[in-house]
C-alpha cells in the first residue's frame, strides 16, 4: 500500500506532487494520462475570489496561478504542497475527460479524503478552499495580470516520451 501523505510530504517540486497525484488517482480510478505539461502564469488576483488553475479541454497544458502559491509562500508556507495537490488533483482530474466542476470537486474531495484521511490540509482545502482565501489571495489589490504569458515547467510529467530529438 502507498503512503500517500509521506509522498506528498517528501515532494520537492510541483513534478514530484504531480507524481502523487497521478498515483492517487491511479489507485482511485484505474485511470491515467501521460504527455501533461504545466504552465505557469500570472493570471491576477481578487481579493475576495482565486482562480488557481484551469485545463483547457482537447489540451495538454495545466496551467496554474502564480498569486496564489507565492501569497502561500508568504503567509503559510506549510500549505504549499497541499495546495499545489489540490489544484493539480483538479486539473488533471479534467484532463480525463470530466468536465462537470462539481463532479470533479467532488471527486477530488473524495480521493484526496481516501489518500490523505480527513485531517490533512489537501483534504481541508478540498472541502472548503474558501477557507484558506486570505492565504490565497494578496487582500485589498485587485489586479488583472498585464502579460498572460505562460511558462512552462521542465521535466513535468515524467510519464511523457519526447519525440523530440
Amino acid at each position: 500500500m502507498i503512503d500517500f501523505k509521506t509522498k506528498l510530504e517528501e515532494a520537492r517540486t510541483l513534478a514530484d506532487v504531480f507524481e502523487v497525484v497521478k498515483a492517487v488517482v491511479l489507485k482511485s480510478t484505474r485511470k491515467s494520462r501521460g504527455g501533461l505539461m504545466l504552465g505557469m502564469a500570472d493570471l491576477g488576483n481578487h481579493p475576495q475570489a482565486f482562480l488557481g488553475g484551469f485545463f483547457t479541454t482537447g489540451s495538454n497544458v495545466i496551467v496554474m496561478n502564480k498569486n496564489p502559491l507565492q501569497r502561500i509562500k508568504e503567509t503559510k508556507p506549510e500549505l504549499y504542497k497541499p495546495y499545489a495537490f489540490h489544484v493539480l488533483l483538479h486539473e488533471y482530474i479534467h484532463s480525463l475527460g470530466y468536465l462537470d466542476e462539481n463532479k470533479v470537486k467532488s471527486f477530488a474531495y473524495q480521493m484526496t479524503r481516501d489518500a490523505l484521511g480527513e485531517d490533512h490540509l489537501a483534504t481541508q482545502i478540498a472541502a472548503n478552499a474558501e477557507g484558506f482565501i486570505k492565504h490565497l489571495v494578496y487582500p485589498d489589490r485587485a489586479w488583472k495580470p498585464d502579460d498572460e504569458g505562460i511558462e512552462l515547467v521542465e521535466n513535468f510529467d515524467r510519464s511523457s516520451v519526447s519525440y523530440i530529438a
